[in-house]
């Protein structure tokens, strides 16, 4: 393996281990919750095959991932808006507000994290990341929809 990739490596799994919305006391999502209301935001109300393709997960894990969202309110069961047979997930107001409040944590976290950093350093940093998952998206055939423009705050 070639010296940078092996560094890159490295550097990926220590990223992917925190999580910059995780405070004492404060309830989170886990990462699959807010991975699925995430999609399911940007796209709209999914079926377990269409999760299970955007997100490349076997339906069974897809199975016990909206079980438990659903168990916490953050998610529906609803019949295929296009009429189609199979059922589909939507993100219910709860599950919106509380990804929202999680999004907002982070980036409160990402705000002190890199307050030292020069704002082109962090645009670098921003289109950086943003290539190197669209490649990642492209190595595995299934791309993430992307906001034309920043998202807002609130």
């Amino acid at each position: 393996m070639d010296e940078l990739t092996d560094r890159l490596e490295f550097e990926s799994m220590l990223f992917g281990r925190y999580s910059l919305a995780t405070r004492r006391g404060v309830q989170q999502l886990d990462r699959s919750a807010y991975t699925i209301l995430s999609r399911l935001l940007a796209e709209g109300p999914m079926s377990i095959g269409q999760l299970s393709e955007a997100l490349g997960l076997d339906a069974s894990t897809l199975n016990r991932q909206t079980a438990a969202m659903m168990r916490a309110g953050h998610v529906e069961r609803i019949p295929d808006p296009d009429g189609g047979i199979a059922r589909k997930f939507r993100v219910t107001e709860q599950g919106a507000a509380d990804l929202e409040n999680q999004r907002a944590q982070s980036i409160r976290a990402l705000d002190e994290i890199l307050a030292d950093w020069e704002p082109a350093d962090v645009a670098g940093l921003v289109d950086y990341l943003r290539r190197f998952n669209t490649s990642i998206e492209e190595y595995h055939g299934r791309p993430w929809p992307r906001p034309t423009a920043a998202m807002p705050r609130k």
